[in-house]
Formats: C-alpha cells, structure tokens, sequence
C-alpha cells in the first residue's frame, strides 16, 4: 500500500510539473510583454543603413502605439521626423490595415505591411506587434545559440506560422531566452519559404518597468552585408485617444 501511495504521489507531482511547463503560445505571449509595454506608449525608432560596414541612409520616427480594445493587438500612428523632406509625414497601422499620409498632397495611399521602409526594415516593422496574437507558436527544441552580443544563450526555439494572410511574415523562426523570455534572435521568411532577414534583440535597458531590447540589428537573407540597425529610446507612458488611430483623423494630427 504504501508503494503504491508512493507511486500514486509520484505520478500526481509529475502530472504537475507537466501542467504547469509553459504552451510555446504562452512562450511567445511573455516574449511579447518584454519588448512591447502593455499599455499606450510612445517611442522614437532611428533607423540606419550600413552597405558593407558603411552608413548609406537614415531615418527617425516617433511612433505612438495603444492596445486595441478586442483581439489585445496594437494599433500604431508613426509619424516621420528626419530626414527633413520627410518631416510630418505618417503611417497608420490599424488591425492588419496600413495607411501612408502625405500632407502635402493631403492623400492617404494603403499599403503593404512587406513594403521596405528603410533597408531591410519594413513597414511593419516600425509598427508595435504582438506576435502572438498574430501567429501560432510550436515548441521545436531547446538549444544553446548566441545572441546579439555574441554570448551563448540557453533558448526555446518557436516555430511560428501566420495565421492571417496579410501579416508582414508568413513564418517566424524565433529563439526566446529560457530563462527570463528576452527575445534574442528571429528569422523572418516569406510565403516561398526564402529567408527574408535574420534579427538579433540586444541592449537591454529598463524601460517602463522591463528590461527591453533597444536595439535590433537586421540582416538581409540574402546579402549579410546589407545591414539595419533599429534603435528604440525616449520610451514614455502615454494616454493615445481612440481617434488617432483612424484613416480619417490623418489629416487633423498635430502633435504635442
């Protein structure tokens, strides 16, 4: 009797354990609320171009993001600050609707969330997005692999598959810190399968109450020579009213 309450006890303890092992979803999920704050916010991403080790473009935008009332998914405003030519101009990312504002023409054009911005970063790659709730993540193995600062790192390695259609990637390969959930290294592929880019997450700083990736470096697919450098600073709480976050207010924005 007591080898069999002993085993019983075993069997109860290790069902548990099971149990309580985080879904690759919920993996993903913490890996989101490490590089996004769960609640509107503000924040400036420069981006730079390097051709063979070379700066060759840059740009700076200020993007105002808030978290929509159903799905949990972010809706973005991104308005252009440097260079000056491009000074004023927007990008709304709304759902999985993007819009291009020019007020000099005053003209809304749509666009493709795959569309190159600058370099090897896409238009919705400036926009605020939570994975998960765009892809469905599957646990492929835990494996060593190195980061953005070139140190190794014991990760989860995702593989995750869109589940809309028009989501800037068809699939994601993704390797999350087992430890803490930073992000640290993604590889983005387009419907054909070809490896678009390669991202690694670095310079982890505090930033509205998490330690957050201000860096990531982008890496062409196809020529590793083609590099992006994503910066994200100046992170701040902010209240963004529901009405920035529509086509129709583009030509009112003014901000503060």
């Amino acid at each position: 009797m007591k080898a069999s309450l002993l085993i019983s006890l075993s069997l109860l303890v290790g069902g548990g354990a099971a149990l309580a092992a985080p879904t690759a979803d919920e993996i993903l999920a913490a890996s989101d609320a490490i590089r996004n704050p769960g609640k509107s916010f503000s924040v400036t991403v420069t981006l730079t171009e390097f051709q063979t080790g070379k700066q060759v473009d840059t740009s700076t935008l200020t993007s105002y993001s808030r978290t929509q009332q159903q799905g949990g998914q972010f809706s973005s405003l991104i308005r252009f600050v440097l260079p000056t030519r491009d000074a004023g101009k927007l990008m709304l990312k709304n759902g999985n609707d993007m819009w291009f504002y020019d007020p000099a023409n005053k003209a809304s054009v749509r666009l493709s969330p795959q569309q190159r911005l600058l370099g090897q970063a896409s238009n919705g790659d400036v926009a605020t997005v939570n994975l998960a709730k765009d892809y469905k993540a599957t646990l492929v193995a835990d494996e060593d692999v190195q980061d953005g600062e070139r140190k190794t790192r014991k990760a989860h390695k995702l593989a995750l598959v869109a589940v809309s259609p028009d989501v800037t990637y068809a699939s994601i390969e993704m390797w999350i810190d087992a430890e803490n959930n930073w992000p640290i290294k993604g590889r983005f592929f387009a419907e054909s399968s070809r490896l678009l880019k390669t991202v690694y997450y670095r310079r982890f700083q505090s930033q509205l109450g998490a330690e957050r990736p201000t860096e990531s470096v982008i890496i062409d697919g196809l020529n590793p020579q083609s590099v992006t450098l994503m910066r994200f600073s100046d992170y701040k709480a902010r209240n963004i009213p529901e009405t920035w976050m529509q086509r129709d207010f583009l030509p009112s924005f003014q901000p503060d």
